[in-house]
């Protein structure tokens, strides 16, 4: 008997034994939304509901479904349009050289280390002045201009790797900027923009804290309706469950249909061919 045949079963073992170990969370959260609420209890968590109750998922949709709405209203023009400006910033800075280039691409990827804390008054006060406060447009507007920094330097790094003769070809031959970047750059990087797809719009569902001082009442996302969920006196821990299951599940899809096209985009973007 050979190492590799005793070590191949053991690490099989060893990551059987951490995937269950991390997907315990998963199986708590499960357990706890099928049960009622008189039998939900720190001592009896792990055990399996005595009957099935699927009533906490019903009332959780209810309490749901028009934050629901207000998150895809938000997240897809969002991450549509960040994906497009970064793209186009990430074109520009990678092929199309000029004067200070570096120096503005630096400025750009400045924007990735400002904590959202420092600017929430300001922010405000400037969605206030514009009428976009209290409106899924402002939040959308947010988003887009804090995920630029993230999707530029996407971008930019994948653009890096398609040769320069290409453009210069198509420059040769009549091509603009623009026309170039629709029938050059975008087919070219349509892995690059599942990648930045994916990133974005994981960033944007889960986002709570723009969410919570931008908007409020009726115009507020799935991830502040959740922790609304908790309510004041009692906490319904079997709706709470059922909601987060709800809230979880755009992005679990995502990553389950996408999940291998974000890894072939990663892998694309940082391998120079």
């Amino acid at each position: 008997m050979t190492i590799k045949t005793i070590t191949r079963p053991l690490l099989y073992l060893v990551l059987i034994g951490l995937s269950l170990f991390y997907l315990m969370p998963i199986y708590v959260i499960i357990v706890t939304s099928l049960k009622p609420l008189d039998q939900i209890s720190l001592s009896e968590m792990w055990k399996l509901p005595a009957t099935l109750d699927f009533s906490s998922y019903q009332l959780a949709f209810e309490k749901l479904v028009p934050n629901f709405l207000n998150s895809i209203y938000l997240v897809i023009p969002a991450t549509l349009l960040s994906a497009l400006l970064g793209a186009l910033n990430g074109y520009v800075l990678s092929k199309w050289r000029f004067k200070g280039a570096n120096t503005l691409f630096t400025l750009i990827l400045f924007g990735m280390f400002i904590p959202y804390q420092s600017i929430l008054i300001p922010m405000i006060q400037f969605l206030r002045e514009v009428g976009l406060y209290n409106s899924i447009t402002g939040l959308i507007f947010v988003h887009v201009v804090y995920g630029i920094p993230i999707t530029t330097l996407m971008f930019r790094n994948f653009y890096a790797n398609i040769p320069d003769e290409m453009i210069e070809s198509a420059k040769i031959d009549g091509a603009g900027f623009l026309r170039i970047f629709r029938y050059i750059m975008v087919p070219l990087s349509i892995s690059g923009f599942v990648v930045v797809a994916i990133w974005q719009f994981t960033n944007i569902w889960n986002e709570f804290l723009f969410a919570v001082t931008i908007t409020t009442s009726d115009q507020q996302p799935i991830m502040v309706a959740l922790q609304n969920l908790s309510g004041s006196q009692i906490v319904q821990w079997n709706v709470q469950m059922a909601g987060a299951l709800l809230a979880a599940l755009p992005t679990l899809l995502v990553y389950i249909f996408l999940g291998k096209y974000f890894v072939r985009g990663l892998l694309a973007g940082s391998v120079k061919g």
